[in-house]
Parts: structure tokens; C-alpha cells; sequence
């Protein structure tokens, strides 16, 4: 089983690398890593390298807990990559690996993203909102860059309360 880096592990700042071999260690490792995202308090999305896997692999599912808005369901991303965006929205923004903390970041409103599936099958997929967020904040994992970085403020990090 893979343990979940938290800051400051410096492997959370590594860019991963794309994945060209479509096999049962792809498949075995994607379930482990929707486990890790399903074990996380309220996780809608979570990167190979959050689990140590410098991979270019994402699994978004925003119809979990609160987050069930109109959006594509669960979403396994192999080298996603995103070709197009549009507009800027403000919002808030926490993550598995940066527990302590939540923080407004801006991001573009609607997204185009190319992948791949588990089988190397190309896709491309057009959202916005939530779901857009969440993608976006998980293509950033693949190059080694986390939330805080694109805080509006620093004074608007804000600890999350003691469960």
C-alpha cells in the first residue's frame, strides 16, 4: 500500500513523468490511488504523486460528498493535459496533501482537457465550474506545484478547524 506525502515532502514538488505503458501495474496502481482520494476526508480528486508515483495520472470524481453538481462522474486521467481555457473564477481550495490549510486560488471557469484512459484510449472533455477547478488543481500535482502557490494572499491561508 502507498502512504499519503504531506508537505513538506519535497517529492510533492517533483514534475512526473508520462506514462507510456498501459498494463495491470496501471490498472492496479489507478485502484490503489482512488482508494487513497476515497480514505481522505472529503477528496474529490488526487494525483499519482500525492502517493510518491511520479506519473502523469489524476482521478477526479467531483459526485462525491457535497460536490454533486453537474459534472462527468469519475474520471481516470492518464497524461492529461490541457489545451484550452476560459475566464477566471475565485475560489476555495484545499487538498489531501496540504491538510492543514485551505485558501482562495483563482483558476479558469471552463477547461478543455485531452488524456488518455487506462487502455491508452484518447478522450477529450469540456467543463466548468467545480469540476474544472478540481482538474485543474490536479494537473498542477503533475508538475510538482500545490494550491498554496496560487493563493491569492498568503494572509488568506486559513487553518482548518480540529476535526
Amino acid at each position: 500500500m502507498y502512504e499519503l506525502l504531506t508537505l513538506p515532502d519535497e517529492r510533492l514538488r517533483q514534475v512526473s513523468q508520462p506514462i507510456t505503458t498501459f498494463d495491470a501495474k496501471l490498472h492496479a496502481f489507478a485502484a490503489d490511488l482512488e482508494a487513497a482520494m476515497l480514505a481522505g476526508a472529503g477528496g474529490v480528486g488526487i494525483a499519482a504523486p500525492q502517493l510518491g508515483v511520479l506519473q502523469r495520472l489524476i482521478i477526479v470524481d467531483c459526485s462525491l460528498g457535497l460536490h454533486k453538481n453537474k459534472n462527468h462522474g469519475r474520471l481516470i486521467m492518464v497524461n492529461p493535459e490541457i489545451i484550452e481555457h476560459d475566464g477566471e473564477v475565485l475560489g476555495r481550495e484545499g487538498c489531501l496533501s496540504v491538510p492543514e490549510w485551505v485558501g482562495t486560488v483563482p483558476r479558469a471557469r471552463r477547461i478543455t482537457v485531452r488524456y488518455q484512459g487506462l487502455n491508452g484510449q484518447a478522450h477529450e472533455l469540456s467543463t466548468k465550474a467545480f469540476e474544472a477547478r478540481v482538474i485543474q488543481h490536479e494537473t498542477d500535482h503533475l508538475d510538482g506545484i500545490l494550491f498554496i502557490d496560487k493563493v491569492v494572499s498568503t494572509k488568506d491561508l486559513i487553518r482548518r478547524m480540529e476535526q
